[in-house]
């Protein structure tokens, strides 16, 4: 059993880590091997975010008075939170694609921006384009209008090259 000092050590780093992200998902892991908790916790390292199992009642009482607290009441079973400070979309496309091949891996709930979320938003948000695709996107977009007048002001330019040039070649200009 942990002494008073190491539990609120433990409540202090859950508390820290809940105020700094600003997104997370609460998942369930019931029957996870060894193995596939650490290849999960790759997984979530590689999209930018951390992984945390977590007590519920610590939780529920760490998260008291932020904006996760709803999120947070109330769970059951074995719990854990992975959570960033990045991009959501990316953590919960990594999570969605570890579970689809994990099935004892589960999503519970979660919070993006501030909004709780459930299992089927969380579904619809792992589907979106991540942040570097909408910027990709947004940049072409952005940058198409100007490749459509430099090539008609090219095409000018080069139509009349072309009447000189056959005017040349059929003697139609003399000196």
């Amino acid at each position: 059993m942990k002494d008073k000092k190491k539990k609120q050590v433990e409540f202090d780093g859950l508390r820290k880590a809940l105020e700094g992200a600003r997104d997370f998902y609460v998942t369930g892991f019931d029957k996870m091997t060894v193995s596939q908790d650490y290849e999960l916790r790759k997984v979530v390292r590689g999209a930018g975010g951390l992984y945390k199992v977590v007590k519920n009642t610590l939780a529920e009482k760490a998260s008291a008075g932020l904006p996760g607290e709803e999120v947070l009441k109330g769970l059951k079973g074995m719990s854990a939170v992975a959570y960033t400070s990045g991009d959501p979309v990316a953590l919960a496309k990594a999570l969605s694609a570890y579970g689809k091949a994990n099935p004892a891996f589960t999503f519970k709930s979660g919070l993006v921006e501030g909004r709780a979320v459930n299992l089927a938003e969380i579904q619809e948000l792992a589907s979106l384009p991540s942040k570097d695709e909408i910027y990709a996107k947004l940049l072409f977009l952005l940058n198409a209008p100007a490749q459509r007048l430099v090539t008609a002001m090219n095409g000018v330019g080069r139509n009349l090259a072309v009447v000189v040039d056959q005017g040349v070649k059929e003697n139609k200009f003399s000196s």
